[in-house]
């Protein structure tokens, strides 16, 4: 089955798919250690404002990852409003990322990032904590098939930071 992405800011099934899963996402992220993820768990209020933020902010572009018809995941790409002190802000940044566990290793998550890249052409950002090394495997396995290993990547502050331009490939004119 194919894999696809779709802008959920419209849609409200697909918006409440995000937020039904989203526990599921902080969990697979609580096992960092970082202490943040349970803090913004189901019970927050501050959740509710989390996606009032994804679905009503216009830098922001939630999407759905769907294996045929079948959601699998979500991602959220931003754009930045204020840079980061004395770095030229990229064009876009992987805010969020998540492929549920049982569409794992399939293909689909590559596929979707591709999908994303190709979509929103730019300058891009990565930002992984290092703590993830499953994150990390997997964003430098992607990019270095998407770029073909032209990125920068860098590391401070327990995270690693991947930079990138996104060019979507021309279908040649027939």
């Amino acid at each position: 089955m194919s894999v696809s992405i779709r802008d959920c800011k419209y849609s409200k099934r697909d918006r409440q798919w995000i937020q039904d899963v989203y526990g599921e996402y902080l969990d697979s992220l609580s096992d960092l250690n970082t202490g943040f993820f349970s803090v913004i768990g189901a019970d927050n209020p501050q959740r509710d404002g989390i996606f009032a933020d994804w679905f009503a902010n216009d830098l922001t572009h939630p999407l759905v990852i769907a294996q045929g018809s079948e959601p699998a995941g979500f991602a959220l790409v931003s754009r930045l409003r204020f840079p980061t002190s004395g770095e030229k802000p990229a064009d876009y940044r992987m805010s969020e990322f998540f492929v549920r566990q049982r569409y794992r290793r399939h293909g689909i998550g590559r596929d979707a990032a591709t999908l994303i890249f190709d979509r929103f052409a730019g300058e891009w950002e990565i930002v992984e904590y290092q703590r993830n090394p499953g994150s990390v495997r997997f964003w430098r396995k992607v990019l270095t098939g998407y770029c073909r290993g032209r990125y920068t990547e860098w590391s401070g502050n327990g995270e690693i930071r991947q930079r990138f331009v996104s060019q979507p490939k021309t279908m040649p004119k027939s």
